[in-house]
């Protein structure tokens, strides 16, 4: 891979898979909305060039770069969080806006379309989440990931693209949603407030950024065409373990109020069988949960 473009680049796994690249000397052209709050966060380098695109602009956008590109990582995607998942027309245009990415990378001359899929698209279930594993969204995020994995497969082998579909589970790091349960503690820890969850026996699996990135890296160089990946650590534990891990690196004496948030809806488990990543492309996991938590705090820094 030589060259790359990357779509909704401003969020934790987008901005470590851009760094992943510049380690990997691979040119890397950004769509990014030209009115977005986040692009202080991308990072700056030479290989590095931002070209405004917003998702209602990729039908149309027209390679003037002068350059082919080999892989287009599709991350963009709207409604993310809240009432929006439920939006079914929101949702529903994010699948056309996902078949306009793998038309633009088809004109970018691209040979290899990544797409974002979510474990939304399982719906609840207490199966390994594989490759395999039945799909029963229960969200309209869900829905429309599930049908934009289809659908961008169908139309990126039509027009001659290999297709690849990451099901990302739980990721976190630098640049993570202010929402996430990750961001959310670690701001009451450094705040000297007592967070409260649920009583965290749900199992559950998180996956560092950067070690997420490196797998999109090694699917880009070495997927295999027309698979469905699970992203994850593979490392399963309960909720309230991680949660504890948190604390013990973020704030040691700080007291966690186990059971005392009761959700509207049973807690979600999630458990992966990472075996494809491995077998497929060499992945595996990096960074401990500890020095995951680690980074974080130091980028808060600014270290």
């Amino acid at each position: 891979m030589k060259r790359a473009i990357i779509s909704g680049a401003t969020g934790a796994v987008g901005t470590a898979l851009i760094r992943k690249l510049i380690e990997e000397n691979v040119e890397v052209l950004v769509l990014a909305r030209k009115d977005s709050k986040r692009l202080s966060v991308l990072p700056q380098h030479e290989l590095v060039t931002i070209k405004p695109c917003s998702l209602e602009e990729m039908a149309t956008l027209p390679n003037d770069t002068g350059r082919e590109y080999d892989v287009f990582y599709h991350l963009a995607w709207s409604g993310t969080f809240g009432p929006s998942r439920n939006d079914m027309y929101l949702q529903n245009k994010n699948v056309q806006y996902a078949l306009d990415a793998v038309g633009l990378a088809k004109r970018f001359g691209c040979h290899t379309f990544v797409g974002a899929g979510s474990q939304a698209e399982y719906g609840r279930t207490d199966e390994i989440m594989s490759e395999t594993t039945p799909t029963f969204p229960e969200t309209g995020y869900g829905m429309a990931k599930l049908c934009a994995g289809q659908m961008t497969r169908s139309y990126a082998h039509a027009l001659g693209l290999k297709h690849i579909w990451v099901r990302i589970l739980s990721v976190y790091g630098e640049n993570d949603g202010a929402g996430s349960m990750i961001s959310t503690t670690i701001e009451k820890l450094l705040n000297h407030e007592r967070p409260v969850f649920t009583e965290g026996t749900q199992l559950w699996d998180y996956l560092y950024s950067g070690d997420a990135a490196n797998a999109l890296f090694l699917l880009g160089e070495k997927g295999r065409d027309g698979r469905i990946y699970v992203t994850a650590s593979g490392e399963t534990a309960p909720l309230r373990d991680y949660i504890t891990r948190l604390r013990d690196v973020v704030a040691p004496d700080a007291e966690l109020g186990f059971g005392e948030y009761v959700p509207a809806a049973p807690p979600l488990s999630i458990q992966a069988d990472i075996t494809p990543l491995k077998q497929d492309v060499g992945f595996a996991p990096q960074v401990s949960f500890e020095e995951g938590v680690r980074r974080i705090l130091a980028s808060r820094n600014g270290k």
